[in-house]
């Protein structure tokens, strides 16, 4: 069952949920892109094996059964990454509201519901998680958008978002053949992140 199953099935609006109904959520939403995680890297080593295979192999038949086998294991993957995009999207809405309950329960300024998220707005991230054609990262943009965070979450999502961005460039470095040593990659990747989120916590 999808976030937004579980949302429309039930009487209590997203507002309502506590932090434990919020949190179970990510949870179950976490595992479950964990599994399409393991299931893509999967299917990408075996159509490594698959291709690998085919290249060596002299017999027509054979050969082009490998390429079938190739062609229908690249489906299968794009399909599953279909499906990761749509709950990491789904893993995004939970863990910000989340973090505007947690925000709202320390505070404890307003009672009941946090109050900030309507039923045109769950439309709203509906089609945006549902849409193939929008990313997670641009999603995330649009769905702050929506739900208008306070100071404190923006803050925290910044400072996450930042550090990520350190990660990444370490990989891009990774890719191009600047940094060949995965530990060196690590730890540079490791302190960066660390230096960056010690800065933020100083301000």
């Amino acid at each position: 069952m999808t976030l937004l199953d579980w949302l429309t099935s039930r009487k209590k609006g997203l507002a309502d949920l506590s932090r434990s109904e919020l949190r179970r959520q990510e949870l179950l939403i976490e595992k479950d892109r964990s599994r399409m995680m393991t299931r893509i890297k999967k299917l990408a080593e075996d159509k490594r094996k698959v291709f690998e295979s085919g290249a060596t192999e002299k017999t027509p038949e054979v050969r082009q059964a490998l390429a079938q086998e190739f062609e229908m294991k690249t489906t299968e993957q794009l399909m599953v990454a279909r499906q990761l995009n749509l709950r990491s999207k789904e893993l995004l809405t939970v863990s910000r509201l989340r973090m505007m309950r947690e925000s709202h329960d320390r505070s404890a300024k307003v009672g009941g519901k946090l109050g900030l998220v309507s039923e045109r707005d769950m439309l709203k991230l509906g089609k945006m998680i549902e849409s193939d054609a929008i990313r997670a990262e641009v999603y995330q943009e649009r769905l702050d958008e929506i739900l208008k965070l306070g100071t404190e979450v923006d803050e925290a999502a910044a400072e996450r978002t930042g550090s990520g961005s350190e990660v990444m460039r370490i990989w891009e470095r990774m890719d191009t053949g600047a940094i060949a040593d995965t530990t060196e990659a690590f730890d540079e990747a490791d302190r960066r992140v660390r230096d960056q989120q010690q800065a933020a916590a100083d301000e």
